[in-house]
């Protein structure tokens, strides 16, 4: 049966007028701008009314990490895939530094296998990069694989890429976009050991802002900057977190750039203020830093140097955050809470939500060439979400999904929810239910 959302407000490529979206299997059939036609036979669709809501297309998240293989204890792809649609996020990649880590072929196309069963958004997995696999690496499938992920600075397990000569080779070579995290090990550990001195084991949790520093994220992003510069490699760098760094990109449109950026919920809603409310539960790598930092990120964010607003969804157990500073992992659950955040930012006058839907939905899609997704558009895939703009709710216990529990917003009142999401046509979401027989199906790419 058809699906007909009718009488939605639809806010896609930068317009936002009254419509509505014939769906026909797995893909957009139609959309009305205005009226329907007094011919179409109505009764024989299911017809959802979208009378007062928004229709945005499905947002699609380029890093999370869904902690599957090997650190279940903390998330699953089902678990996390379930909040992900529950939030409005249709389609996600996800990172490599699982346990084992993704350094083959073989074990990432085990990992696309896992997905297949159980998640219920789309996804891609990135090809992880050390010092040891650059025959693996040059594998990549640009088809098939959204990209290879560099740790230009520490990461879970043994992934850190400081081999000058694997850096350039990938650089060089790499068959696909190349994602990167940027932070400078050695800066971070003169630092660490600077802290060490003044107060022991016992480092307040005020000090990571100071430890993972600007000058950390600005030595490291440089130089992949300038590798990429060098040897025309395309660029994604991740989670950018500091003003310093804005000056490594340039303003425009995606498609003038070879070297790309994003930025993540956490450090546009964060300040380092926000420590002494929330401790251990902010700590992310890199860390949010001040609040001019922020609003760096901001400027940037609407002067389009940063095309792409993410998560970076790692979740953690409470009892793993509810650490000293030296032993609490970094790191936290953002994907179900990620569009609402924004669109409470709209709502507030930071961002219009033709903004919010480029960033997060047609931003990415570009970036990385995925097939048919990240547009209301005719013969495209029907990844679409419902949000009711006029639905105030509070993040709590009861409504979170994420399989560790817990929420940086825990207690946060939004005034947009997420009312409906269909992936590839079927919904998988609605009201507050999973659609637990919907599965998502993995992304293409157009290169």
């Amino acid at each position: 049966m058809k699906i007909l959302i009718k009488d939605a407000t639809i806010i896609n490529d930068g317009l936002n007028f009254k419509g509505s979206v014939l769906v026909n299997g797995e893909m957009i059939e139609t959309i009305y701008p205005s009226v329907l036609p007094k011919d179409l036979p109505i009764d024989t669709f299911k017809v959802i009314d979208a009378e007062g809501l928004y229709l945005i297309p499905g947002v699609i998240d380029d890093q999370v990490h869904f902690r599957e293989p090997g650190l279940t204890h903390k998330g699953e792809i089902a678990t996390e895939s379930a909040a992900a649609v529950a939030g409005g996020v249709t389609s996600y990649m996800e990172m490599p530094n699982t346990n084992p880590q993704s350094l083959t072929q073989e074990f990432l196309e085990e990992k696309y296998k896992r997905a297949s069963e159980v998640s219920r958004a789309n996804y891609s997995f990135y090809m992880g990069a050390s010092n040891n696999n650059l025959y693996e690496v040059l594998k990549t499938d640009p088809a098939k694989v959204c990209g290879i992920k560099v740790f230009m600075g520490a990461s879970t397990g043994n992934m850190l890429v400081d081999d000058e000569k694997v850096l350039t080779e990938i650089f060089r070579n790499a068959p696909t976009l190349i994602a990167t995290h940027c932070e400078d090990e050695k800066t971070i550990q003169d630092n660490l050991k600077i802290a060490d001195g003044r107060y022991g084991e016992n480092i307040p949790i005020s000090r990571h802002a100071h430890i993972r520093s600007d000058e950390a994220c600005y030595r490291s992003s440089s130089k992949a900057v300038g590798l990429a510069a060098k040897y025309g490699a395309r660029l994604h760098v991740l989670h950018l977190s500091t003003a310093k760094e804005m000056a490594l990109f340039s303003e425009g449109k995606i498609k003038d750039k070879k070297i790309t950026a994003e930025v993540c919920v956490h450090h546009l809603w964060f300040d380092e203020c926000d420590y002494i409310k929330h401790g251990t539960l902010i700590k992310w790598n890199p860390s949010v830093k001040t609040y001019k930092d922020r609003d760096a990120l901001w400027n940037a964010l609407l002067a389009d140097k940063l095309d792409v607003i993410a998560t970076d969804h790692a979740p953690h157990t409470l009892g793993e955050k509810n650490n000293p500073y030296l032993k609490a992992p970094s790191g936290g659950p953002l994907v179900q809470h990620s569009l609402v955040a924004m669109l409470e930012k709209s709502h507030h006058g930071f961002i219009s939500l033709e903004k919010v839907v480029e960033k997060m939905c047609h931003a990415p899609a570009q970036i990385f060439n995925i097939e048919k997704r990240g547009y209301i558009k005719q013969d495209y895939y029907a990844d679409l979400v419902l949000v009711n703009p006029n639905k105030k709710w509070k993040v709590s216990k009861d409504n979170i999904l994420y399989k560790c529990g817990w929420s940086p917003f825990e207690g946060t009142e939004f005034s947009h929810q997420v009312v409906t999401t269909l992936v590839n046509g079927e919904v998988v979401y609605e009201h507050g239910n999973i659609n637990n027989e919907v599965r998502g199906k993995r992304l293409l790419f157009e290169r």
